[in-house]
């Protein structure tokens, strides 16, 4: 079952109302290459944004509508630590400075041994499920790098609407381990929304 993925927009004076899921931002490609289902320019269009935190982890969602992701279009950013990217764990802040992304934990080709060394902060994946139908149609960061200007506490309880705040850039490339091609494509973003709870995720009618 889903869990709860809502967020808002509040006005920049406090106490606003603000509706779930609302944000502002982008995701685009001059050319995005998915096999079998898209191959060309590209632009999300995105008008959902939702942010779900778990332990130390963040998932952003970015999307075009509000569905479930297996009907949808729309960009998924998994923040592995957000204590140690907003520098409340005792380091350095890394606010303001580009952060590099790297495939999720788990995603290697087929009959590849996952990679040494150490997991990246930040992984992101682009989803067409809408688009592509049957087809695979999601594609994983490789390189590239995010600047948080600002990133939610996780605390689902925040009083600091300051501390709702997620803000972010990025310049990625963007491939399907499964590729025998190793094509890649570079996609760039931007999102800004507050955290908001709301009521779960419901995936059927």
């Amino acid at each position: 079952m889903k869990t709860s993925i809502s967020v808002c927009v509040c006005a920049a004076l406090a106490g606003s109302a603000c509706t779930t899921g609302e944000g502002t931002g982008w995701v685009k490609s001059d050319k995005l290459t998915i096999q079998d289902c898209w191959n060309g320019q590209f632009d999300l269009k995105p008008t959902f944004f939702g942010a779900n935190p778990y332990r130390e982890e963040l998932l952003i969602r970015v999307q075009r509508g509000d569905s479930i992701e297996e009907l949808s279009d729309g960009l998924t950013v998994l923040v592995r630590d957000v204590k140690q990217i907003r520098g409340s764990s005792g380091s350095a802040s890394q606010l303001g400075s580009d952060v590099p992304i790297g495939l999720p934990p788990g995603v290697t080709p087929p009959g590849t041994a996952p990679a040494g060394g150490p997991i990246p902060q930040v992984g992101l994946s682009l989803y067409l499920h809408d688009t592509c139908h049957a087809q695979n149609g999601t594609v994983y960061s490789v390189g590239g790098s995010i600047n948080f200007s600002s990133l939610f506490s996780g605390d689902i309880a925040e009083p600091n609407a300051d501390d709702r705040l997620t803000e972010a850039n990025f310049s990625a490339d963007f491939t399907d381990p499964r590729d025998s091609s190793g094509a890649t494509s570079q996609v760039t973003g931007y999102f800004r929304f507050y955290f908001q709870r709301g009521q779960p995720a419901q995936p059927f009618p």
